[in-house]
């Protein structure tokens, strides 16, 4: 790794501190030879009204999705927009972003699929650097090009398609035999009581379906962030997810992605499960597609603890 670890008490506790860099030691080193800062946000104005000296912007949607089909990126496209934002292999990426880390946890999820050696994520994100009144600026930095090579993308560690789930529920019924399914989304969509996507009528819904996965358990993303958007301690985090089997495979999904790329971050890097993965397709996919079964209603869960407005 190219930057030294942070050596946090809190941090100390999780699977793997060194995902992990509080607003405190990021300003210390900003400018470092090495550490490049990535900001990736829900609003994409965010980044234009200020962020975190030196930091360049990786928008999600624009930048990480394939323009023709809805994929990520492949391994020219990624080594393209490294080479372009001066990103070099062996630089550490600390990345964070607004929503208490939604899309910046799913950007730092699309850097491990690609092997990349050395990603962090900025506890608290954009919320904690603001919330702190760390400096920040409205320049975008420009970077000599970087040499970055061309890797390909390897799904199968932490990746799961919508095949995998059909030919589990085809062949044994509901729940899926052998995963641990997780819904991060709130109790009411959920439940299939709240509509993701419709302002009003007049509008078409993200999912022409509302509810969830057969057999998928409500665990909504925002129980393991304070209401300043910190992570909660290690305890707390693992007495929310008690009932996992930090051992068995886990598959996470949400609306569209980015709230359970937050989950899997959590799951993986904070309470050490060993076999999670992102159903990054979703509800959006599973809501829309055709002769494909869903359940509607709430299963008993416990009580959320305060958490920062979600999805």
């Amino acid at each position: 790794m190219g930057i030294e670890l942070e050596h946090n008490p809190q941090f100390e506790t999780f699977a793997h501190p060194e995902k992990f860099v509080s607003a405190a030691w990021l300003s210390a080193r900003l400018g470092v030879d090495g550490l490049k800062v990535v900001e990736s946000d829900e609003d994409a104005y965010l980044y234009d009204i200020g962020h975190i000296p030196g930091a360049v912007r990786i928008d999600w949607n624009r930048d990480l999705n394939d323009p023709v089909q809805r994929d990520l990126i492949d391994g020219a496209a990624f080594a393209a927009l490294m080479r372009e934002r001066g990103i070099s292999r062996d630089d550490t990426v600390v990345v964070y972003g607004d929503r208490a880390n939604w899309w910046a946890a799913y950007t730092a999820w699309v850097f491990e699929l690609f092997g990349h050696p050395d990603v962090r994520l900025l506890d608290g994100g954009r919320d904690a650097w603001m919330g702190e009144e760390r400096d920040t600026s409205f320049a975008v930095p420009t970077y000599p090009e970087s040499d970055y090579p061309t890797v390909e993308r390897n799904d199968t560690p932490t990746r799961t398609f919508a095949t995998e789930l059909l030919d589990g529920l085809r062949e044994q019924g509901t729940p899926i035999q052998g995963i641990q399914l997780i819904d991060a989304r709130t109790p009411e969509l959920y439940a299939g009581d709240e509509v993701a996507g419709a302002v009003d009528k007049q509008q078409a819904p993200l999912a022409l379906r509302q509810g969830h996965i057969p057999g998928a358990v409500n665990v909504p993303w925002g129980r393991s962030v304070y209401p300043n958007a910190l992570f909660r301690s290690a305890d707390e985090i693992a007495e929310i997810y008690s009932d996992f089997d930090r051992d068995a495979r886990t598959v996470i999904y949400c609306q569209m992605g980015e709230s359970s790329a937050h989950t899997w971050f959590v799951l993986t890097h904070i309470l050490g499960f060993k076999d999670a993965s992102l159903y990054d397709g979703s509800w959006i996919e599973w809501g829309n597609m055709v002769r494909v079964p869903i359940e509607r209603g709430s299963e008993a869960t416990p009580e959320p603890n305060p958490e920062p407005t979600q999805e």
